[in-house]
């Protein structure tokens, strides 16, 4: 992304899950309840459904070419989407994994003070708040959109549309933050807003240098 003047953009709406925190041992421990509920729903067991959603995202990976959701892989195999995020609520506990990171704190509190912040993922809104309150951050963003709004998951027009109807700016003033191009920053990319593709703490730190007085060519 080259540099971007903050007199054009007036909100960054954050992915949340390997964006604003990057751990592999709670995205290990999703998989692992996703595939536990594939395994009860199939009467299968535990393997054979991390079996079973590895196949089925290689598939429709190599139909779409684009990369495949969590939620889209468990619909694939006959899943609901309500169902899995019951499912991860009753089972996922966030607060074993994830450690507050003040860099990041500090960071958005900085980026809050020139730009309305906001949240938008393919989680749910329960654990939602449970993993941004945990981290400090719930209290920085003025809003949070989650999968439970519409139970339509990213990538999704309609949803991008809704989110910039709420916040109530125009696709270019607004930058989507997120770790996967295909889900997270396509379609706000399609849609004439800025996007930055962050998949490390690193690149997330690096976003306040970038965004400048002064667009440079």
């Amino acid at each position: 992304m080259p540099h971007l003047s903050y007199n054009e953009i007036r909100g960054i709406v954050f992915d949340l899950d390997g964006t604003l925190y990057v751990c592999d041992r709670f995205a290990a421990a999703i998989q692992d309840a996703a595939a536990a509920y594939i395994a009860g729903l199939k009467g299968i067991s535990h393997a054979e459904a991390a079996s079973l959603m590895a196949a089925t995202r290689l598939r429709l990976t190599e139909e779409s070419g684009t990369v495949q959701t969590l939620s889209a892989i468990c619909a694939e195999l006959g899943g609901g989407v309500q169902e899995l995020h019951r499912f991860f609520e009753s089972t996922l506990r966030p607060e074993a994994y994830l450690v507050r990171d003040e860099r990041v704190i500090q960071l958005l509190g900085r980026l809050a003070e020139r730009f309305s912040l906001y949240i938008y993922t393919n989680n749910n809104r329960a654990l939602t708040t449970r993993i941004t309150s945990y981290l400090g951050l719930k209290d920085i963003v003025r809003g949070i959109f989650t999968i439970d709004d519409t139970w339509c998951g990213k990538p999704d027009e309609g949803m991008v549309i809704r989110v910039l109807e709420k916040i109530g700016l125009a696709p270019n003033e607004v930058l989507f933050v997120g770790d996967r191009y295909d889900v997270d920053l396509r379609v706000p990319d399609q849609l004439g807003c800025p996007v930055y593709l962050s998949q490390s703490l690193d690149q997330l730190l690096r976003l306040e240098n970038l965004l400048t007085p002064a667009t440079l060519s």
